[in-house]
């Protein structure tokens, strides 16, 4: 039978190129079942990179599982602690109950040589392994655990397809001869910079200790002119405090940029990648050698249960993704608020703390309060919590004269269901927005409601250019504000723009109108899908004045029917944020070229709303915080274009993103769009709404403690479930003003018992 097809009920050939934990306990695992298996590496088996390595619970119940030898071994010499101890500006702060176990990565291999050796593994030491093709021919199944710099994922690039990308700060592997007393953060603010140590014990005397700048920080402290000794000696310096006046040495140490590797494919004919040859994940959430014995793991478990190599490494890749991805996006979220720490050194200390504990978005409030309640709760009560038994999500906000009972937006979401076509909101939307305000929420928003017949998105969308309609959305506030006392109702105002004249959602999104078209308009004539969509009409200086004309009637419109909140609707790639975008706008006189230029008619248009809607109530804008496409909106123009508006007396800044070109490629995952809103946040202390896949109230009161967020726009939960607020606070025993459930649904304020309950 060819290599690559034999049958894994007999005893295979195994191939390991990478003597690293992940190799190493591949072999075992595979040879403890049977299998002949040889492992090549180019090192001395007592060299090693770095100095300790972390295991969580989780990876150490699968080795015991596995291997008991193994596991017994480990245990022997594992270094466990439970603190986080956490230094912001002099003020050391603990949070305890997480749960660490580490060893020295030397003496982890020794005992995964010793292992392979008794299990009868042949280790080829300071040996470079044949050429992948050359083993795959040889052999039954070739494991390339061959690091980052994977050269068997190099030649097989074409088909593995791998992406590698550099982190934006350099960090430096050292270590300390004494123990740390816990896991330790400490923030240095130099003149330079910020600078950022992470350090942990590994054994009874030693520390590793990881110090970590933006490259911007590394450079200007000249730090990129020093060798090893001279790197371990400043950072020494650095962090005199923490290490306790000691010295750091290195082992081989150099100033690197992380790398994050993602493979399209993880396995080519009977060659598979493991570790961080696969994926690799920052190591401020400690994962890597995490994952590749968690790699092992799942490939002999494969091996084990497949009828076949393919099958196996199939299986193995399918068992392994779903856990790698949610690693790689835990990881990703991490490292990017490490290279955006210079951004949070001025929140509260406790704040900070808990930002810092939460950034990767595992470690979540409630799970915090199950670990450390005490330290959670001195965080709540620096938030603002009235009492113990509110949670941060019920703690009222004002903006303006308006006070919002809790932290929970009902997000606008186009319904499509105007009745007639007339941009009249009928039935539905009376229901449809009435369930939600008796849900719970402190502010319910309306769909995009149009400021013109032209403006519209779909002949289904709604309007305020009429008295017709105007009547319609007072009916819906009357019940918002009779039936549900303290729900506030927001109405969002905007213009389709080059996204108009098209089909109702569910029958073909953003597809033209097969007939009843109206002309679309544009800051540019480029159309939003080429070839698909209609061209617009640039927009001329006196279509200009008129449509703000539309937009200042619309928000007159709007205060009379008795709306609490006004939001300008500029993302998503409609009119205005059309303008705002160098992707969309491509004028070439004063509404055209740098910012400065771009926000022009959008600010007019605010200012225009902003002078004819009722100076205590607060006005709201949406952006589009990022294109998701290359030569869009950068991080600093969303930061500049929430200033201006801000400046312009914007209340809050409603931080969403994209759908502002056809070609977005979004980073989709849970909370995806929120780093925006943080970001936004602490570079100008402005209130915002954070929006995108918050999808648990424990989510919500996460982001409100780590000052990401001032509200928390949820859309979706709410269409599944329209008391999703009020059902929020029942699963955490609150019972206080700021989740008032309605007289009439008070016998269901409790979940109902199960059937055999």
């Amino acid at each position: 039978m060819a290599a690559g097809t034999t049958r894994v009920g007999s005893a295979l050939r195994v191939a390991v190129v990478g003597g690293g934990p992940g190799g190493l306990y591949a072999a075992a695992l595979l040879a403890r079942r049977g299998h002949t298996v040889e492992v090549w590496e180019r090192n001395a088996p007592e060299d090693t990179f770095g100095f300790g390595v972390v295991l969580s619970d989780e990876t150490l119940g699968g080795i015991e599982a596995a291997d008991t030898v193994v596991y017994a071994a480990l245990g022997a010499e594992f270094v466990r602690w439970d603190d986080i101890d956490i230094v912001h500006r002099g003020r050391l702060l603990t949070s305890g109950g997480h749960g660490f176990a580490a060893i020295g990565r030397r003496r982890l291999l020794e005992i995964l040589h010793e292992r392979c050796a008794g299990l009868g593994v042949k280790l080829r030491f300071r040996t470079g392994a044949p050429a992948a093709a050359l083993l795959a021919a040889s052999y039954d199944m070739v494991v390339a655990a061959d690091g980052v710099h994977s050269a068997t994922r190099q030649s097989g690039a074409a088909h593995f397809r791998p992406t590698l990308t550099s982190g934006h700060c350099r960090y430096i592997w050292l270590a300390a001869d004494f123990a740390l007393d816990a896991f330790r953060f400490e923030i240095a603010e130099t003149e330079h910079g910020v600078m950022q140590l992470h350090a942990y014990p590994y054994s009874a005397d030693a520390s590793t200790v990881i110090v970590e700048m933006h490259e911007k920080v590394w450079r200007a402290a000249g730090l990129d002119l020093c060798d090893e000794d001279e790197s371990a000696a400043r950072c020494a310096k650095i962090f005199a405090e923490a290490l306790r006046g000691r010295p750091l040495h290195g082992n081989r140490s150099a100033w690197t940029e992380f790398r994050t590797v993602v493979n399209e494919r993880w396995s080519h004919g009977n060659v598979v990648l493991l570790g961080d040859a696969a994926h690799t994940a920052h190591f401020s959430i400690g994962s890597g050698t995490k994952l590749a014995v968690e790699d092992a793991l799942a490939l002999a478990e494969a091996v084990a249960a497949q009828p076949d190599v393919p099958a196996a490494l199939a299986a193995y890749e399918a068992a392994r993704r779903p856990a790698v991805a949610s690693t790689q996006r835990a990881a990703a979220a991490s490292m990017r608020w490490f290279e955006e720490l210079a951004g949070y050194v001025d929140q509260p200390a406790r704040q900070f703390a808990f930002n810092l504990l939460t950034r990767s978005r595992r470690v979540t409030h409630d799970n915090l309060r199950l670990r450390d309640e005490r330290f959670t709760r001195a965080v709540e009560r620096d938030f603002g919590c009235p009492d113990e038994d509110t949670p941060p999500m019920f703690t009222p906000l004002k903006l303006r004269g308006l006070t919002l009972r809790n932290r929970v937006v009902v997000s606008p979401m186009d319904m499509y269901s105007a009745k007639d076509g007339d941009g009249t909101p009928g039935d539905f939307h009376l229901v449809h927005l009435g369930a939600r305000a008796l849900g719970g929420s402190a502010l319910v928003m309306t769909e995009m409601v149009c400021v013109s017949a032209e403006g519209r998105i779909t002949p289904g969308c709604t309007g305020l250019y009429t008295a017709e309609q105007a009547a319609a959305w007072t009916r819906i506030a009357d019940f918002v504000h009779t039936s549900a006392p303290g729900t506030a109702l927001g109405v969002q105002l905007g213009h389709s723009g080059r996204k108009g004249s098209t089909r109702l959602m569910w029958e073909g999104m953003d597809d033209p109108l097969p007939e009843g078209n109206w002309p679309v308009v544009a800051a540019s004539d480029a159309p939003y899908r080429p070839g698909v969509s209609a061209v617009p009409r640039a927009l001329t200086a006196q279509d200009l004045a008129s449509i703000r004309s539309d937009f200042a009637a619309a928000a007159v419109r709007a205060a009379g029917c008795g709306f609490d909140l006004l939001e300008l609707h500029c993302a998503h790639g409609y009119l205005l944020s059309g303008f705002l975008s160098p992707l969309t706008n491509h004028r070439t006189d004063a509404y055209g070229g740098p910012l400065e230029n771009r926000l022009r008619f959008p600010l007019e248009v605010f200012d225009a709303v902003r002078a004819v809607w009722p100076d205590d109530r607060p006005m709201t804008v949406r952006i589009s915080a990022t294109d998701w496409a290359p030569g869009g909106t950068s991080a600093r123009d969303a930061v500049d274009i929430a200033a201006a508006f801000a400046a312009h007396g914007a209340d809050a800044i409603d931080v969403s993103t994209g759908q502002v070109v056809a070609d977005e490629a979004p980073e989709y995952g849970r909370s995806y769009q929120t780093p925006y809103a943080d970001r936004i946040r602490n570079a100008l202390g402005v209130p915002v709404i954070a929006v995108g896949a918050i999808s648990s109230w424990d989510d919500v009161n996460s982001l409100l403690l780590a000052g990401r967020a001032d509200l928390c726009a949820v859309g979706r939960p709410h269409l599944y479930d329209p008391h999703w607020t009020l059902h929020a606070a029942a699963d955490q025993s609150y019972a206080g003003p700021a989740a008032p459930w309605p007289a009439p649904y008070r016998a269901g304020s409790r979940k109902p018992p199960a059937g055999r309950g």
